[in-house]
């Protein structure tokens, strides 16, 4: 495993998942497929303009910077400390990652997952009130209490510029963009 300014660039992907429907959580798929310039094809969230139902409302034609979204799966090893019991999928994510610091990846960074597809990361992932819906005191979890660091540990977001499938099992490799790096914006 190489490091990269101290984060580590190659990881592998634990689970996949894809929901038609605009519901919190997605099932597992076995394997999804990755759209350039759309995201996850069959996804509620696929397509060149915003799809979150929030923000669709208020500006349908706003680019669509949330075409995927990842989470590193030692997030829900660490919410299993605090006493939340979660699968992937379960938070909305499209591709659940294992050895890749996602939230500490500057912008513009590209994940190499399985043998052709890439997502740029546009951003963190904003925790909304469904979260709290979904399981009661889950928000507070994902909030980051550092000084230092992303200010939400709910996984990213990012954009597809290469198109492929996708399955547990595949490797999630790291490109960092030219430096000076710059930190993912909340979205």
């Amino acid at each position: 495993m190489q490091q990269g300014h101290g984060l580590s660039l190659e990881g592998t992907v634990v689970a996949v998942a894809a929901d038609r429907g605009h519901h919190f959580s997605k099932p597992a798929q076995a394997r999804i497929v990755l759209v350039e310039g759309r995201g996850v094809e069959g996804d509620a969230h696929t397509g060149a303009f915003v799809k979150h139902r929030y923000l669709a409302r208020r500006q349908p034609r706003l680019a669509n910077l949330r075409q995927v979204h990842l989470i590193p799966s030692e997030l829900f090893a660490s919410l299993s400390d605090a006493g939340f019991e979660l699968r992937p999928g379960e938070l909305g994510e499209n591709i659940t990652t294992a050895g890749l610091d996602l939230e500490r990846m500057p912008l513009g960074t590209l994940i190499e997952l399985g043998p052709t597809a890439i997502v740029e990361l546009t951003g963190l992932r904003t925790p909304c009130v469904l979260i709290d819906r979904f399981q009661a005191g889950l928000k507070r979890q994902v909030l980051s209490s550092a000084e230092r660091g992303p200010q939400f540990k709910c996984g990213v977001l990012g954009v597809v510029r290469a198109a492929g499938a996708i399955a547990a099992g595949d490797t999630a490799r790291v490109r960092l963009p030219s430096s000076p790096f710059r930190a993912l914006p909340s979205l």
